[in-house]
């Protein structure tokens, strides 16, 4: 029997991460994430799953954020029975990442019932957090490097950086070898150590998501720096959208070397996600998985304060400058971020920085390509603060680091995926490989099967 693999998502996005292994008679899912961005691509989070749940014998995470976690719950409502396997680190902060999804929806869906703002009559959430809860449980874990077994289908993780617990997967299945990167991290990242090189394997599928460009080789310490010192000596905010896992940390490295270095004013730093707080405890229990000393992690979260209740969320509103938030959502997307954004963001004494990629159909992308007037809670926001987009904070690999990486092989893939970016990175990453390196590279079509 021949391994087939078909593409059920992060076709033409960036999101929704979604591949179907069938071979030796059983099916693994690759990833099981949520769409995100434009309305068009949301939507299709409320169509029937590609395969019916019930058949997939088993998921395969690579790691924990939502466009590669954050259908499980769903899949598990609609009748997958079987286990989900993850690295430690993946399964421990999907524990935090996937109840947080399923309360926020509740949350989203109650406030439409009590506004009367959405065109069903009783508007439901894809799921709840007790939905959530019950795919958490459902994880099982395993150490980078050892094999599993899933009844012929061998699965290995081994480090992809990126973020905590994110990894690389090497699938073995009918004879043949399959690479899926995950999101890949950079070599050069200050928190994260590097992605492991790439194996001899038959069939690659990559990440594309920085494929058109590079990242800015300015140092981001020197960017933040002058942002911060500006806007705060005379009093202004500085507002930081962050993803609560993974960004959260790589910012709050940087600000402590700022402030040790006597780069940055000695304002309040203040990190408003409940979910980057308990973060912070699982980053510091896997220090193994970090380039930096133990002295480094210890000044990183001294130096925010916490914010956990809303109340104390909704006292920074009042508080004024000087100060510096980091908050999520990092595409501005929903959570406690939007209410400060409110606050701040019509005052040009204020900044926002834009620290990661932007998905097309976000307010952080509406942002980045220069608009200011953003649609929040139903009304029309004129933003007047100063908007800085500094990609390279970036922990994705950019054009020339994914290609750097690929030549680490041994030989080259029989065959080349690009997913996970958006049409014209895509493309362009293809055009790169198959004219720089002479490999056979293509870009899937949504719902395309292929014979590996």
């Amino acid at each position: 029997m021949t391994a087939r693999l078909t593409f059920h998502g992060a076709v033409d996005t960036v999101t929704g991460s979604r591949y179907l292994i069938e071979a030796a008679g059983r099916r693994v899912l690759v990833d099981c994430g949520l769409f995100q961005g434009f309305k068009a691509l949301r939507l299709r989070n409320r169509e029937p799953f590609p395969v019916d749940p019930r058949t997939i014998d088993a998921v395969v995470i690579t790691h924990a954020h939502l466009d590669h976690t954050g259908y499980l719950p769903a899949l598990v409502k609609q009748g997958f029975a079987g286990e989900i396997h993850s690295t430690v680190g993946t399964a421990e902060l999907s524990g935090l990442i996937l109840p947080d999804s399923g309360y926020l929806m509740e949350e989203e869906a109650a406030y439409h019932r009590r506004r009367g703002s959405s065109k069903h009559a009783d508007p439901q959430p894809l799921y709840t957090r007790d939905d959530a809860e019950a795919a958490v449980g459902r994880f099982v874990t395993h150490g980078f490097d050892d094999p599993v077994d899933l009844d012929g289908v061998r699965v290995t993780f081994v480090p992809a950086g990126h973020i905590l617990g994110a990894a690389q997967l090497q699938i073995q299945a009918d004879g043949r070898r399959l690479h899926f990167t995950g999101d890949l991290g950079r070599a050069d990242d200050a928190l994260m150590r590097p992605p492991r090189p790439l194996e001899a394997t038959d069939l690659l599928v990559c990440e594309s998501t920085y494929g058109d460009r590079d990242h800015s080789t300015d140092d981001p310490g020197d960017e933040l720096a002058a942002v911060i010192h500006r806007i705060c000596t005379h009093g202004g905010v500085v507002l930081i959208p962050a993803f609560a896992v993974g960004r959260a940390e790589s910012l709050l490295l940087q600000l402590s070397r700022l402030r040790a270095a006597g780069r940055i004013p000695d304002v309040p730093v203040f990190l408003n996600s409940p979910m980057a707080v308990n973060a912070a405890e699982i980053y510091e229990r896997h220090r193994e998985e970090h380039r930096i000393a133990d002295d480094e992690f210890r000044r990183m979260y001294d130096l925010p304060t916490f914010v956990r209740t809303v109340d104390e969320s909704k006292l920074l509103n009042l508080r004024g400058g000087p100060m510096i938030i980091i908050s999520a959502s990092g595409m501005l997307e929903g959570g406690r971020v939007l209410h400060h954004l409110m606050a701040y963001g019509g005052d040009r004494h204020n900044a926002i920085i834009l620290t990661g990629f932007q998905a097309g159909g976000t307010r952080g992308a509406t942002l980045q390509r220069g608009e200011r007037v953003l649609r929040m809670f139903g009304e029309n926001v004129p933003i007047r603060a100063e908007v800085h987009d500094i990609g390279s904070l970036s922990a994705h690999a950019d054009r020339r680091q994914i290609l750097e990486w690929m030549q680490t092989a041994p030989e080259p893939p029989g065959r080349v995926f690009l997913t996970h970016g958006e049409p014209a990175a895509a493309d362009a990453l293809r055009q790169q490989i198959a004219w720089g390196l002479g490999w056979d590279a293509r870009v899937p079509r949504l719902g395309e099967t292929v014979e590996v």
